[in-house]
């Protein structure tokens, strides 16, 4: 997909890493694919394939890719899924949800950020992404329900919204706050009857979620 193909033999090692480090075999190979050298700043290429997170600019960051990797196996995508992700950043995430075959719907409050994405999608030849600019602890709702919902900020709780615009059985993958200094990605499963089932699976750091969600106690 992009036009320098030596990034390839490098997305592949990182495969193979993220593959070593428990990540299932169809996730890797959907990591293998995203030239992910077009989603960070062009200074910052030559450690485009190396496994952190990296800044993007206005004060956020493209996520590790075993994160990236961690949350979409929580999500349990299958093929033309509708998945909203919440936090379009650099677009390397969306990129890796259209490589399992997921119809993306994504948000990002920073108007700027939405627009590189764009291009960085467009050159990466990911142009069925849905893209918005706005408030992701509102959802999309007028295209819910989702099979899926990724969230790549922290939040202090799981959004209401997001929770309703969730089809039955669905999941919402989310890093939330655990006092002052901890942070863990859940998997909320709705369930069609019945509470939803929470699990915490993984410690991470992530920046603040903002908008109303920020806003709230």
């Amino acid at each position: 997909m992009a036009e320098n193909e030596d990034w390839q033999p490098q997305a592949r090692a990182l495969a193979e890493t993220l593959a070593a480090d428990g990540i299932n075999e169809r996730i890797a190979q959907a990591i293998a694919r995203v030239p992910r050298h077009l989603f960070v700043p062009p200074e910052l290429r030559d450690r485009a394939y190396e496994d952190c997170a990296l800044a993007i600019g206005y004060e956020q960051t493209i996520s590790q890719p075993y994160v990236v990797a961690s949350m979409s196996q929580l999500l349990e995508v299958v093929s033309g899924a509708r998945i909203l992700e919440v936090g379009t950043g650099s677009g390397y995430q969306a990129a890796v949800l259209c490589e399992l075959g997921a119809e993306v719907y994504s948000l990002e409050i920073i108007e700027e950020l939405s627009r590189s994405a764009a291009a960085a999608l467009h050159a990466a030849g990911y142009d069925s992404v849905h893209l918005r600019v706005g408030d992701g602890s509102e959802g999309w709702p007028e295209a819910a329900p989702f099979r899926g919902i990724v969230v790549t900020a922290v939040a202090r709780k799981a959004p209401d919204a997001l929770l309703e615009q969730l089809a039955p059985g669905a999941r919402l993958v989310i890093p939330l706050e655990s006092g002052p200094w901890a942070q863990w990605v859940w998997r909320i499963t709705k369930r069609a009857e019945g509470e939803p089932i929470w699990e915490k699976v993984l410690p991470v750091r992530f920046v603040p979620m903002t908008g109303r969600a920020r806003a709230q106690p």
